[in-house]
């Protein structure tokens, strides 16, 4: 057996358990540790109580053990036991430690034989035990008894895989010798996770209950159904023994003789019985330790590592030094104020992969969302040149205007200009909220002190709020400035007197193309209205039938081309008397059809007396349509509205289209200088009044506000979530640090027992595991699922102690059909 320094740590793993279980880290290490597994009434619970030499495990029919027991024996001068949820209790009764037993269990489960899988945890002390860690598992079932889950089956199965699956874990398998030995629950089970047989113990019990002239020598020599560890043999009192009282130091004794005095078995007597068992249980566990140290160590180191930078933190806060409080409190609004610059700035330490955040989402909003909400104000083009066309009408009033008045230019971008300050005022809006946001962000880690966080919320965000209405003041400034006065002396604005000249060096290459031969084209044939691909529908077959031009519209004609390079030009048609009219679309076609005629019934085109354009959608087609209407080329038949107004654009008068479009084209310029005035000014106004000042605000005036409340120790009470929070990364912490020391000091060059060779297991039959539809074959294995925290059925604890009932809503129907069994975790 190994040396001393190995046997220490079976104690240390206990009380490692004990601290990872009391701070909620319940098996999140994989200690090391030995399953008991076996079905019902298979002796499991009289095994245990023979290692301890005392009666302290619930007794009775069907499913006795409903949770699993954590049973941790250490070997001392003084018996007495002790529960993880009654520290500092020490029972030296082993009845009360049954009782207790009961009613832990009565508590989760409740009385209908359901089960829980969160563990009871009991430590015995005793100078007639060696250092142990058992885990005694319920017992498997296969049928419901009573009010139990249609489903306890499963249950009972997926509880079990939960802990056997574990490589530090050590595999009690225990079967009765008076049942088939082949068909055993325990192994199969064993098989699945541990087909090697490397973790696996065998435990034969009953062998007093064999029947006559039968025995099992050939399987505890290893030789009938071998294990790799073999099998050792035990004698538990019978139920008569049992309900009679039998001391269990005598029932020892009576093990021990019936072993010597059996000639199947008194030739191995030496190494069959309890006593044995416990020592061979004891080390292969120690040397099961020692091969899992290497990783186990490197798990806690990680582990540590992990929690290092937080108990560090916590170790230099203490909530009762005045001292430290006002220390932890500046420490908290510089961190704060840090990670808030930083989300704005993007200097951050941890980058965000996965959503914008902070200071990338106000930049999309400087860049792309207000833009966005600018472009839409004024992208209704109709609108704009009905409102033209009736600020020209009611400036002129009863006179025909000869020229174009510069009075409804200025009314209508006057009225342009006002209608920005929705898009800015929604603009401020976007970015308070998103500077709310990364408050909200950089806040939560203060939600250890709830106090601190509400004050610090609370004055943060009405700076932002008060920052938010003065910058609405000044945007709001800014666009009347821009009302107040239409520079039109502007350096980039095509003015009345600049406007052909402008329009000269912009369409110099369309006049060039358009004009031909036939000199330089009027200023109001340079000004290109659109640019499109039409089909001219009403060609004959034997003229070349419909085909496709690049058409070219301007004030003054419309003309085509062979291809949108504009080189080959087909034809140039002035607009003069020119209306157009709708087609119907064809029973066959998929394209939208209008026709241009001439009012005094002149061929339009060769010896066409109209021309039938086509396009690709109606969408198309009505945006042709405007844009003739903005040429001069009107409906052959206008409606008139309700009001007997006519035409919303008279468009029976040309001099007055043309006045429209000149405005629409100094509105256009003058309101491209303002977009671009605003675009530029917005953001920067913004950063100026409202970002840098609330970062400005929480470095240098935050604290100081946060004194002026006058409950600075107030302000830095902790939690109860946190105060619980903090003893348990303090305990794990410490834990953790003393399961490091230990290691440290145990030799691992110790020599051990080496394990025996492999052996010929295909006899234990596979449990039955759910098939593949494809092939055939078991299921992939996955992750064993982790011990929950809370039970599934029965009565459950209140946070005051009290006892309440659980709906049974999760549990299985009782006329569902059986489901297969589950699927093997993966053996880690």
């Amino acid at each position: 057996m190994g040396n001393r320094g190995m046997e220490d740590l079976i104690p240390l793993v206990n009380r490692l358990r004990d601290a990872l279980s009391s701070v909620g880290e319940r098996c999140s290490l994989h200690l090391p540790q030995i399953a008991v597994v076996g079905g019902q009434s298979a002796g499991k619970s009289s095994v245990l109580e023979n290692f301890v030499g005392r009666d302290f495990l619930p007794r009775g029919s069907g499913i006795v053990t409903r949770r699993p027991l954590i049973l941790q024996l250490l070997s001392d001068n003084t018996e007495y036991g002790e529960f993880l949820h009654c520290q500092g209790k020490k029972f030296t009764d082993f009845d009360e430690i049954r009782k207790e037993i009961e009613t832990e269990t009565h508590r989760l489960t409740g009385s209908n034989k359901a089960i829980s899988p969160v563990p009871i945890h009991l430590r015995i002390h005793s100078p007639h035990v060696l250092n142990l860690t058992l885990v005694d598992l319920p017992g498997i079932t296969k049928v419901p008894v009573g009010d139990q889950p249609t489903d306890i089956e499963y249950q009972v199965r997926d509880m079990i895989m939960q802990y056997i699956c574990k490589e530090n874990c050590l595999i009690l398998a225990v079967t009765p010798a008076n049942t088939d030995l082949a068909n055993s629950d325990a192994l199969k089970l064993a098989k699945d996770v541990d087909p090697q047989g490397l973790r696996t113990i065998g435990v034969i019990t009953k062998l007093d209950l064999m029947d006559e002239g039968t025995n099992a020598r050939q399987i505890l020599e290893n030789k009938l159904l071998p294990l790799r560890r073999g099998y050792i043999g035990v004698v538990n009192r019978s139920q008569k023994d049992i309900d009679g009282k039998k001391d269990i130091k005598e029932a020892l004794r009576a093990e021990k003789e019936f072993f010597l005095s059996h000639p199947a078995y008194k030739h191995m007597s030496e190494k069959m019985g309890t006593p044995y068992l416990q020592r061979i249980l004891n080390q292969q566990f120690t040397n099961h330790i020692r091969d899992t140290l290497p990783a186990f160590r490197s798990h806690l180191q990680s582990q540590l590592l992990a929690l290092k930078k937080e108990a560090e933190d916590y170790m230099q806060f203490n909530p009762n030094d005045p001292a430290r409080r006002t220390k932890t409190l500046l420490q908290l609004v510089q961190r704060f104020a840090v990670d808030f610059e930083k989300l704005i700035e993007g200097s951050g330490d941890k980058v965000d992969t996965v959503n914008l955040s902070g200071g990338a989402k106000i930049n999309r909003i400087f860049h792309e969302r207000f833009p966005y909400e600018l472009i839409k104000i004024g992208s209704d083009e109709g609108k704009l040149r009905t409102e033209i066309n009736y600020a020209i009408r009611n400036t002129h009033g009863v006179r025909t205007g000869l020229f174009t008045p510069d009075t409804a230019f200025e009314a209508i971008v006057k009225k342009q200009i006002s209608r920005l300050k929705g898009p800015c005022v929604k603009f401020i809006d976007m970015v308070s909220q998103e500077l709310t946001t990364t408050l909200y962000q950089c806040i939560d880690k203060l939600s250890s002190f709830p106090k601190l966080r509400d004050e610090t919320e609370r004055i943060v965000t009405t700076e932002i709020r008060e920052l938010e209405t003065k910058c609405r003041d000044q945007v709001m400034l800014l666009i009347d400035i821009q009302v107040a006065y239409i520079n039109t002396k502007h350096e980039d604005f095509v003015g009345f007197n600049n406007s052909p000249q402008m329009h000269n060096h912009t369409n110099t290459k369309i006049a060039a193309r358009i004009g031909g031969k036939q000199g330089v084209a009027p200023h109001s044939s340079l000004i290109v209205i659109r640019k499109g691909w039409l089909t001219i529908n009403n060609i004959g077959i034997m003229k070349g039938g419909a085909k496709e031009y690049w058409f070219i519209l301007s004030a003054e004609n419309l003309s085509w081309f062979k291809d949108d390079k504009e080189k080959e030009k087909k034809y140039m048609l002035p607009l003069d008397n020119l209306k157009l009219r709708d087609v119907e679309k064809g029973f066959m076609s998929s394209k939208y059809v209008f026709a241009i005629f001439n009012t005094e019934l002149r061929n339009v085109y060769k010896d066409y007396k109209c021309l039938e354009l086509a396009c690709n959608s109606q969408e198309e087609l009505d945006s042709w349509k405007a844009s003739l209407l903005r040429a001069g080329v009107y409906p052959e038949k206008v409606a008139v509205d309700e009001q007997g107004n006519g035409p919303p654009e008279n468009l029976s008068n040309p001099q007055l289209e043309r006045q429209v479009e000149t405005i629409s084209n100094l509105v256009d310029s003058y309101m491209g200088i303002i977009y671009k005035t605003v675009r530029d000014l917005m953001p920067k106004t913004m950063m100026h009044l409202m970002i840098n000042s609330v970062k400005e605000f929480i470095s240098s005036e935050l604290l100081a506000q946060l004194y002026a409340l006058g409950e600075c120790s107030a302000l830095m009470d902790e939690s109860p979530e946190q105060q619980q929070h903090r003893v348990e990364v303090l305990q794990k912490h410490a834990a953790l640090k003393e399961a490091l020391a230990a290691i440290g000091e145990i030799s691992t060059s110790t020599c051990t027992t080496p394990l025996p060779p492999p052996v010929d297991s295909s006899w234990i039959k596979p449990s039955s595991l759910p098939k593949t539809a494809a092939s055939g074959k078991p299921g992939i294995r996955s992750h064993a699922p982790p011990v929950p925290r809370v039970p599934s059925a029965g009565p459950k604890s209140s946070p005051n102690g009290s006892r309440q009932h659980t709906s049974q809503q999760n549990r299985t129907p009782a006329l569902v059909p059986r489901r297969l069994p589950p699927a093997i975790p993966s053996v880690k």
